[in-house]
């Protein structure tokens, strides 16, 4: 009688594990609207419910069935990141908020309706002195951004290879290499070692008082990204930027910098929870690392304030004040673990209020830099508006904000009334820098001619390292490419004097929207003359609303464009969010979008879905 009842509960268990995979697969294959996705959830989180192992085995299954990425790419990712998810899947309920905004990723649901909260700010002074241009000689600032320096790039690999970044010798590499990696790099692949001792050499010239860097130091290949990895990255670009440039260097931390990739658990994050995922020694190395251009107190921030910090740039009146934002990234999986909403995770935004108090008290001016730029489609709505509220609050004492991560030459304008965008209530302008890495434009970087008195921005030149000019594999030459002032401003009737302003981009997104040719100059800078897609009407609509959005609730793009994409063969997406797609298109979250829109057009066949029924069902009863 025991062994009779042992093979029924055992029967049983064996039949509901098999309809856990058939309600997984089958959830997968008709994830076409928010419900739909929240059904899927709850079949993942059934699948997290069975352990870290089970749901790390069968993402990864389903990661090579469905081909959208490498076998060995799944299989890294997901290992990698899985037992993250595998956690949040847990912890969450599978219809809430919070499962909202991981379907968002997939374009599968809306992002929720913001929820309320009202930054902590202190009231304004009653007098508050903003300083006006005396006209004197501009200086000189650097801005690079999203370097990812790939350690392991070998010259004469295959720079066309299957994989997200290229020119490395891979475990299935062959050895009929069509189109061989570069000297000084190629499209395709990340930066190597020799590009950035030309760009160092480019930008250390007279005149430049000091140079940001917002963030990515890392190479790409987020599926075999290591901690040793990362630290090795980290020490060695300082240490080079150190010996190469003869002026001080304000960083920012990038979503690159962890491993697994973009991988900041919060502070709200159980201890025990966070065992081998501690962001820690990525604030302990970059406070190391950029103590010599920073002051003790900074140094000590950075390793307290979870890599933020701020500092007075010598010899001005400029406060820089250097956030992580990845606290904000829809792919920082840590922000998701719990249905209870976190306004200010790692109390980022009441440090940056806490410094610009200061700044406003001791009458200076601010500089703002970060990673994640706050109107992207990838930077959580709520915590978007919560900076929104700062940035209204202190705009009169904000001369700058400054981003990267997109890869892309663009900018962002905040407004005190999203409703009715206009030049004249216009508060502030993001730069968002263009990527030094080959790997999807042009390498490029920015210099700012900045006004001594109001820290104003009068011009912006770009410089560019064409991978096709016929000299680029003997010695990269880094050539203007524009002049923001003199191209723009031609368009928009700029006075002799007036700086780069807020009110001064939004007349040009003005321009854009009367003049096809202006604006199609835009997307050729923005790619650098390289694989520039074109932009129709609808394109064009979104693009221009993007650039009028420094808060992403306001941005037209809603998420990843990586499900759609997959569920139209041999397209490509013609919208702003695709550029964000390029930072980070092979982690877990982004699988899972495309396996979503593969399973769902119906590109995996029947033969191989049966197959992976099987194999899962035998995978997780063992």
């Amino acid at each position: 009688m025991y062994l009779f009842r042992l093979v029924f509960v055992l029967s049983i268990a064996s039949l509901t594990l098999g309809n856990i995979i058939d309600d997984l697969l089958n959830a997968l294959k008709t994830a076409i609207t928010c419900d739909a996705c929240h059904k899927l959830a709850l079949t993942l989180k059934n699948v997290a419910e069975l352990g870290d192992t089970a749901l790390v085995d069968v993402v990864a299954a389903v990661c090579k069935a469905a081909k959208v990425e490498d076998d060995d790419v799944c299989e890294g990712t997901v290992q990698e990141q899985g037992p993250i998810l595998a956690r949040v899947l847990r912890n969450i309920s599978p219809f809430g908020a919070t499962s909202s905004k991981l379907c968002n990723i997939a374009q599968l649901c809306n992002q929720p309706p913001i929820n309320k909260y009202t930054v902590p700010l202190p009231a304004p002074a009653a007098d508050i002195f903003i300083p006006a241009s005396q006209g004197r000689q501009t200086f000189k600032v650097v801005h690079i951004s999203d370097v990812h320096i790939d350690r392991q790039y070998i010259v004469g690999t295959e720079s066309e290879c299957s994989k997200p970044i290229c020119c490395r010798q891979y475990a299935d590499s062959t050895s009929d290499v069509r189109v061989p990696a570069g000297p000084f790099g190629s499209y395709q692949c990340d930066t190597p070692d020799s590009l950035l001792m030309s760009l160092f050499k480019q930008i250390d010239s007279p005149g430049s008082a000091f140079a940001i860097f917002t963030g990515d130091v890392v190479e790409a290949a987020v599926w075999s990204v290591t901690r040793q990895e990362v630290l090795n990255d980290i020490n060695i670009f300082n240490d080079e930027m150190l010996r190469s440039l003869h002026m001080p260097v304000f960083s920012t931390i990038g979503n690159h910098e962890a491993a697994p990739a973009n991988s900041f658990p919060t502070s709200d994050t159980p201890a025990a929870d966070a065992t081998g995922y501690d962001a820690q020694y990525v604030f302990d190395a970059a406070s190391s690392e950029w103590t010599p251009w920073i002051n003790a107190t900074a140094a000590d921030q950075v390793k307290h304030q979870s890599g933020s910090y701020s500092v007075v740039a010598p010899g001005t009146k400029l406060r820089i004040i250097s956030l992580n934002t990845v606290y904000w990234y829809n792919l920082n999986l840590w922000i998701y673990d719990s249905d209870e909403q976190h306004p200010d995770p790692n109390g980022i935004m009441a440090f940056a209020v806490q410094e610009l108090q200061a700044a406003e008290e001791a009458g200076q001016r601010v500089w703002i830099i970060g990673h994640m730029p706050p109107g992207g489609p990838d930077t959580l709505h709520d915590q978007s508006h919560y900076y929104d509220q700062i940035v209204q609050r202190y705009q009169h004492i904000i001369a700058g904000h400054f981003f990267g991560h997109s890869h892309v030459d663009q900018f962002e304008i905040a407004y005190n009334d999203y409703e009715n965008r206009t030049a004249d209530n216009a508060v502030a302008v993001s730069w968002i820098a263009p990527s030094v890495t080959p790997r999807t434009a042009n390498g490029a970087f920015k210099v700012y001619e900045v006004d001594p008195d109001t820290y104003d921005i009068m011009d912006a030149h770009v410089y560019v390292a064409n991978l096709s000019d016929p000299t680029f594999d003997t010695e990269p030459t880094w050539n203007l490419y524009y002049s923001a002032r003199e191209t723009y401003g031609a368009l928009v009737d700029l006075e002799p004097t007036e700086p780069l302003g807020p009110a001064f981009w939004h007349r040009v997104t003005e321009k854009f929207e009367a003049d096809d040719e202006a604006f199609n100059m835009y997307i050729r800078f923005m790619q650098r003359d390289y694989n520039v897609e074109p932009c129709d009407a609808e394109c064009k609509k979104e693009t221009i609303c993007g650039l009028r959005a420094m808060r992403s609730e306001d941005n037209c793009v809603t998420g990843s464009t990586l499900a759609l994409e997959a569920r139209k063969p041999g397209t490509t997406p013609r919208n702003s969010s695709a550029h964000y797609d390029t930072c980070d298109g092979s982690g877990l979250l982004h699988i899972l979008a495309k396996a979503i829109g593969a399973m769902t057009s119906d590109q995996v066949p029947e033969k191989t879905m049966n197959s992976l029924s099987e194999d899962l069902k035998s995978r997780i009863q063992s």
